[in-house]
């Protein structure tokens, strides 16, 4: 009976090491994980904030949350992940003019009660992104930024064609005087394009 057993304890036998370096691979994938970014603070705040409002069963805050954990989430499947408060910052000020038009929608079709959540919903992520401690960079501001660079850049002796892209350069990359500020490239790069017609 032994003789019998013994092929099939064999195979058993013989399985485990495969078994032993499946798991040492599944042990080994956190590890993956350990280089990524931290979350930005803005982020881990809505999370914390999500289970208070759970508890608190406050139903707008919590729709809020939801809505605004479920874009995080999507947009980090896509080649445009939130990785910073700032971006988090643009996703709660765009998600505030949905609820502000949606919000009218409601009151031109004389949904009082609906145009009033939308209203609160609205004053919820106007309220974070006031709180989030990014800066806001206002239109007179950068004008006189981008006219401060405009002038040191001339007097560096930077040729007036190679003018635009050297102040693009200055102000948007990282480190430089709009890193970490809520500001618009669009509208950045069209206020340079018109400091540089200037003379």
């Amino acid at each position: 009976m032994a003789s019998k057993l013994s092929p099939f304890l064999l195979r058993s036998f013989g399985r485990r090491p495969a078994l032993r370096q499946t798991t040492g691979a599944l042990r080994m994938t956190p590890a993956a994980y350990s280089t990524e970014a931290p979350p930005p603070p803005l982020l881990a705040k809505l999370k914390d904030d999500l289970k208070t409002a759970m508890r608190a069963k406050d139903a707008n805050r919590l729709a809020v949350l939801r809505a605004v954990l479920a874009a995080t989430l999507n947009a980090s499947k896509t080649d445009k992940p939130i990785k910073t408060d700032v971006q988090l910052v643009g996703l709660l000020q765009k998600s505030a003019r949905k609820s502000q038009e949606a919000a009218a929608e409601a009151r031109g079709a004389g949904r009082e009660d609906l145009a009033e959540k939308e209203e609160a919903q609205q004053r919820i992520l106007e309220e974070y992104a006031a709180g989030s401690g990014v800066r806001e960079v206002g239109e007179a501001e950068l004008r006189q930024l981008v006219e401060s660079t405009k002038a040191g850049l001339l007097a560096e002796g930077v040729q007036e064609k190679a003018l635009s892209g050297q102040m693009i350069k200055s102000l948007l990359t990282p480190g430089g005087p709009l890193d970490g500020a809520m500001v618009e490239n669009k509208e950045v790069v069209r206020l340079i394009m018109e400091a540089c017609k200037a003379k």
